[in-house]
C-alpha cells in the first residue's frame, strides 16, 4: 500500500464516521484523478444515497480514469437503493481501491467481482484495521444478529457504586456526565434494567444544556412483569421508549402503556427472566447496531456472563467509600475460581475532569489473546 492510499482513505473513513447509517453500515467514497481530488461523499442516512453515488453525482457521474476510493465493497444488489456498481461503471471509474469486504451475505465479494467482470481494477484492503473497527457493530449485527453492546459502569476508586446506606449521586463528575450524555446520542439505544429505573428515575437522554437538541437514542427497559410506573420519567415523551417484558406483563399495563405511546413486546423467558440474547436480537430486528448499556449490578452481571459485552467504559472516581455493605458494579453469585474470571483486554485510559475513563475489551474464551467480536 503506498502512502498516497492510506492519505485518500483516512479521508474516507473520516467522512464515513459523519453518518448515522443504523442498521447501514458506515460508507466514505473519494473520488481522484492524477492527484486531485474531485469528488467526495458518505451516507449519511438510512435511505439516502450511498457513499459512491453521492460522491459520483456531484460529478454527474462522469469520471472517466479515476480512481475511486471507499473504506467498505461497493453493493451489487438492490436495497433501499440501487447498487453502487451500476453508478460507478457507468461513471467510467477505472480504479476501485477498498478497505474491506462488505460482511453482508447479499453483497460479501459481489460488489468487487461485478466490478472485475466489467473491467476495473480493484484493489482490496486499504487500511484494513481502521476499516474494520469503523463498522464492527455493523459487522457483528449482520453476522451474529446481535448488536454491539459497550457496558457503561462508574465507581469509586474502591469499586464502589453507592454508600452503605445506598446514596449513589453523584460518584463521577460533571465532566464525566457530560461524556456520558456524548456517548448517549451516539448510540442507537440505551439499556437498562426495570431496577434501575424503580431506583434512580432516570430519562435516560442526551442532554447537552445551552446547545441544540441531541440526537436521541430509543430507550430500552428490560421490565419482565412490566412494573414501570406510568409516571416514570422514562416514558415522557423526550424519545421513544420500548419495554422488553415476558408474558408475565398484565395485559392491561400493556394496553395502558402503548396507549401512551410507548412500544411493548413480549420476549422469551429463561428462569423467569427475559432471555438476554432474544432481547438484544430484537433491538437488532428492530434496526439497532451499538447499544449503550446502564444497569444496575444484577443486570450488568448478567451481561458479563451472558459474553455480551463488546466494550466496556469504566468511569472511575478519586475517591473511596469502603465498607463491605457498599456495593460493588457487579452482583450476582460471581465465580469460584480465579481461572473462571472474564478476562479483559485494557484500551484506552483518559483523565475525564477528575475522573478516570478505562476502556476495555473482552478477551476471547480461547485465550488467543485476540478482542472477542
Amino acid at each position: 500500500m503506498e502512502m498516497i492510499d492510506a492519505r485518500w482513505m483516512q479521508l474516507a473513513l473520516q467522512l464515513a464516521a459523519r453518518g448515522r447509517t443504523s442498521p447501514n453500515p458506515r460508507v466514505g467514497a473519494v473520488v481522484v484523478r492524477e492527484g486531485e481530488l474531485l469528488a467526495t461523499g458518505y451516507h449519511r442516512a438510512v435511505g439516502q444515497p450511498h457513499a459512491e453515488v453521492q460522491a459520483l453525482s456531484l460529478l454527474d457521474f462522469h469520471a472517466p480514469g479515476a480512481t475511486l476510493y471507499v473504506n467498505l465493497e461497493p453493493c451489487a444488489h438492490f436495497g433501499r437503493t440501487p447498487p453502487c456498481v451500476d453508478a460507478i461503471l457507468r461513471s467510467g471509474i477505472r480504479k476501485v481501491k477498498a478497505g474491506m469486504m462488505d460482511p453482508n451475505p447479499l453483497v460479501k465479494g459481489r460488489g468487487f467481482q461485478a466490478l472485475r467482470d466489467a473491467g476495473v481494477e480493484v484493489e482490496e484492503g486499504i487500511l484494513l484495521a481502521e476499516c474494520q473497527k469503523l463498522n464492527e457493530g455493523f459487522t457483528k449485527a449482520i453476522t451474529t444478529g446481535l448488536p454491539w453492546v459497550t457496558l457503561k459502569l462508574a465507581a469509586t476508586a474502591d469499586g464502589r457504586t453507592a454508600t452503605r446506606t445506598g446514596e449513589s449521586r453523584w460518584i463521577t463528575s460533571p465532566e464525566a456526565r457530560r461524556q456520558v450524555h456524548r456517548l448517549r446520542s451516539a448510540s442507537d439505544a440505551v439499556l437498562v434494567g426495570i431496577g434501575t429505573v424503580l431506583k434512580d428515575d432516570p430519562e435516560l437522554t442526551a442532554r447537552f444544556p445551552g446547545r441544540a437538541r441531541a440526537a436521541q437514542p430509543l430507550r430500552v427497559v428490560l421490565d419482565s412483569r412490566l412494573r414501570v410506573p406510568l409516571e416514570a420519567r422514562v416514558l415522557e415523551p423526550d424519545a421513544r421508549t420500548l419495554l422488553l417484558t415476558t408474558s408475565h406483563a398484565a395485559p392491561e399495563k400493556i394496553d395502558a402503556l402503548r396507549q401512551r405511546g410507548v412500544d411493548v413486546e413480549i420476549v422469551p423467558e429463561v428462569e423467569g427472566r427475559i432471555d438476554l440474547r432474544e432481547a438484544l436480537r430484537v433491538l437488532t430486528r428492530r434496526g439497532i447496531v451499538y447499544v449503550l448499556a446502564e444497569p444496575g449490578a444484577e443486570l450488568a452481571a448478567s451481561l458479563v456472563t451472558e459474553g455480551v459485552v463488546d466494550r466496556y467504559w469504566f468511569f472511575f472516581a478519586p475517591k473511596l467509600f469502603a465498607g463491605l455493605e457498599a456495593p460493588g458494579m457487579l452482583a450476582g453469585p460471581g465465580i469460584t475460581r480465579i481461572d473462571d474470571a472474564v478476562a479483559l483486554r485494557w484500551g484506552q485510559v483518559r483523565r475525564v475532569g477528575p475522573d478516570l475513563l478505562v476502556e476495555a475489551f473482552p478477551v476471547d474464551p480461547g485465550g488467543s489473546g485476540e478482542e472477542a467480536r
